[in-house]
């Protein structure tokens, strides 16, 4: 199933989703105008379909203490299927990395870094960062506020 699959109900159900996915299936089926079992049902295809990658929790970074974001751009020393492996391998065991996106361009990769304080990002950036395999350089740049965050979708 595709974007393209979906008719104006099953967007709804999407949209409101994501916007709260703690809605009651009762509730999302009042706000589309369904019977809370053809509303499951349609959830459920959703779901089965592939187009849900999961329900999560979002908290709030400043009240865990975490107020300090910064995109890491990161040079490796070469570009084989092993290295790039590597790299992720270990980026994905690194809580502080949020995000790792391979990229075209300039830079290899870029990371979005949660830390707490100065003393904290430059640990992160002192021992683990450049401490990654295959990193030869990374290239931090601090955020001052979050403007627009967001995972939701149009759809």
């Amino acid at each position: 199933m595709k974007l393209d699959d979906l008719d104006r109900r099953d967007r709804q159900i999407l949209n409101l989703l994501q916007e709260n996915g703690r809605l009651s299936n009762a509730e999302l089926a009042d706000r589309v105008n369904l019977s809370p079992s053809a509303c499951l049902r349609r959830v459920k295809i959703l779901e089965e379909s592939g187009l849900v990658a999961g329900y999560h929790m979002q908290l709030d970074v400043k009240a865990c203490g975490l107020s300090g974001v910064a995109f890491v751009f990161v040079t490796l020393d070469g570009q084989g299927r092993e290295t790039l492996a590597r790299f992720e391998r270990s980026v994905k065991e690194i809580n502080e990395i949020q995000d790792c996106y391979l990229l075209a361009g300039q830079y290899d990769y870029l990371l979005r870094v949660i830390y707490r304080n100065a003393a904290d990002l430059e640990r992160i950036h002192h021992d683990i960062l450049t401490n990654l395999p295959g990193v030869v350089r990374v290239n931090s740049t601090l955020t001052l506020r979050a403007v627009k965050h967001t995972s939701k979708l149009d759809v």
